[in-house]
């Protein structure tokens, strides 16, 4: 019987690159429409000032979903669909860090935190500006905003494209071309590390799994388990900055220093935890989909000559 112990991983080198890059943009379309909602909601929760408008994730899915519909949910979510290069420069940038590291030492862990955080350094250099477009777009409520600008569309206008133009021009004409990467440096902040953190937790999760369960266990199984332990783990540490970053963004601040004593003094350090359990709500199932669909989608990818090893 095949020892758990060990869960394989396939490396970049084993990869057909044309078949992993077609799959990959398919599985993250999908995860973005799934989890799109609660990433709307953790926005909202974290740039409201205290309880002004929701008291929670679940009363503000309940009155976006009475006061908007369904559409209410999906406010820039054509514009953050862009972040598909991003996502697929992530996991390149991921693997062929993982591959250089492996040259200097053997463990995952470091692999995985080197690579994890470079991932995320070149992914968010892509992702800030479209990210502060439709966060002010998420921002658009029915008849109000809760950001710095307020979106009236010609009726002659297409509803997205219209919005989309205005908030654009609204940033350009407020900041220039620096408010397309104002809190660039909390996004790093908040990303890198959470990146870098996230995947040698879900590596050790899955190894410490391994080895408390029945050798028949499927390792797939495990990696489903030890993704949102992960997911909730590295979410816990980097919502603080979280916190900052959207209010950097969406608010038009500045520093993070003074936007972080604003915080404090106004809400004090539960402050800090506004939006994570909408955070953990909507990394849970995504997880879930990223490391069953992302280890699925690498099986699929495999050589030709490696598809039928019984390595994998």
């Amino acid at each position: 019987m095949e020892d758990k112990r060990n869960i394989q991983i396939i490396e970049w080198e084993h990869l057909d690159k044309k078949k992993f890059y077609v799959f990959g943009v398919c599985m993250t379309m999908m995860i973005r429409v799934s989890v799109y909602p609660f990433t709307l909601i953790r926005t909202r929760l974290q740039v409201q000032k205290g309880k002004s408008l929701y008291n929670g994730t679940f009363d503000a899915f309940v009155k976006i979903l009475r006061t908007e519909g369904a559409p209410g949910f999906y406010r820039g979510f054509l514009v953050n669909t862009f972040t598909l290069f991003s996502g697929q420069c992530y996991v390149t940038t991921y693997e062929l860090t993982r591959r250089y590291v492996s040259n200097y030492t053997s463990s995952n862990t470091v692999k995985s935190l080197v690579a994890g955080g470079s991932a995320s350094l070149v992914a968010q250099s892509i992702t800030v500006p479209i990210d502060i477009i439709s966060q002010h777009l998420m921002m658009q409520r029915k008849g109000e905003s809760m950001g710095r600008f307020r979106i009236q569309v010609d009726g002659k206008q297409s509803v997205v494209c219209g919005q989309t133009k205005t908030i654009i021009v609204e940033i350009f004409k407020a900041d220039g071309m620096r408010g397309f990467y104002r809190g660039y440096v909390a996004s790093l902040l908040t990303y890198i590390p959470n990146s870098a953190v996230w995947w040698p937790f879900y590596h050790f999760y899955a190894e410490q799994l391994s080895r408390l369960s029945p050798n028949d266990c499927p390792h797939l199984l495990l990696q489903a388990i030890s993704g949102p332990l992960a997911a909730a783990t590295a979410s816990t540490l980097t919502n603080p900055m979280d916190v900052i970053r959207a209010r950097v963004q969406v608010e038009g601040k500045n520093s993070i220093i003074n936007t972080f004593k604003q915080l404090m003094a106004e809400e004090g350090p539960l402050g800090l935890t506004k939006g994570l359990s909408a955070r953990i709500i909507s990394a849970t199932p995504s997880t879930i989909v990223i490391v069953v669909g992302y280890e699925t989608l690498k099986k699929l990818s495999l050589r030709p000559e490696l598809v039928d090893s019984r390595h994998w």
